[in-house]
């Protein structure tokens, strides 16, 4: 019995989401040296730990499933939306995790777009939601 890891999913989420040009991906925040200068359009990917969950009733805790949330950002409201088709069209299909079988990410929706006054210059930025799932292959 091996108890599924988060990392591996994670890093799947990752290289789906940087399959869109154009585009930079960050994983749990922004650059927080002093003088980085946000580019037009970028996704940040923060994971939870997620769970192992039984795969039946002897509870062999195998099975995996986690939610995720992609943050969308650009520099007008379109290329905040524009952010959030890729990452959609990304995350269509299923991860590639080592070991393991996955279902496709389940898109699990989010709140209006928003303006960030608080960045020079303003942008815009919508988190979407995902759940992700897994069984050993």
């Amino acid at each position: 019995m091996t108890t599924p890891t988060v990392l591996p999913h994670v890093d799947a989420v990752q290289a789906a989401l940087e399959t869109i040009p154009a585009l930079a991906v960050y994983l749990g925040g922004v650059p927080a040296s002093s003088g980085w200068v946000p580019p037009d359009k970028y996704c940040v990917l923060y994971p939870e730990p997620g769970e192992a969950v039984r795969e039946s009733l002897a509870d062999q805790r195998t099975d995996f499933m986690a939610t995720f949330q992609v943050t969308c950002v650009g520099g007008s409201l379109e290329r905040c939306l524009w952010v959030a088709d890729k990452v959609r069209q990304a995350l269509s299909g299923p991860l590639s995790v080592e070991g393991r079988s996955a279902w496709r990410p389940e898109d699990l929706g989010g709140p209006p777009a928003q303006r960030d006054d608080d960045t020079n210059p303003p942008s815009w930025f919508v988190p979407v939601q995902y759940r992700i799932k897994s069984i050993p292959a």
